[in-house]
């Protein structure tokens, strides 16, 4: 088995490890992410619906404009955070239950976390 399956198959077991505890419900919804190699995407969602609630990423017309081909991909997390962040306390949801998606907590995936408690979600 080459070293990119193994990475993969790492990662579907820490998302199910993950998924197995977190539930998006009314009182506490789920932000879960997912990034590939070029963009990170967020959305707020209530698994007990089926619906997303609130959704961001890089690819978005309102950060378009900011992105800049120098801009980092950190920069780019933060500012997806920032916009999630945003548009999820505009709709009055505070409180959610971070899902990494088995994506290891660092770098993109942490600064978006972080620059979405800096705009007001609270997990």
């Amino acid at each position: 088995m080459n070293n990119q399956n193994l990475k993969k198959i790492r990662q579907e077991r820490r998302k199910k490890h993950i998924r197995k505890r977190i539930h998006g419900s009314e009182e506490r919804l789920r932000l879960s992410i997912y990034k590939s190699l070029g963009h990170i995407y967020a959305q707020i969602i209530n698994d007990d619906e089926g619906k997303t609630l609130v959704s961001a990423s890089s690819i978005d017309k309102e950060l378009k404009a900011e992105i800049k081909p120098e801009t980092t991909k950190m920069q780019q997390s933060k500012m997806v955070g920032a916009l999630l962040g945003k548009r999820a306390v505009e709709n009055n949801l505070k409180k959610v239950a971070y899902d990494r998606n088995g994506f290891l907590y660092h770098g993109r995936v942490k600064a978006l976390a972080e620059s979405a408690r800096e705009a007001g979600l609270d997990f």
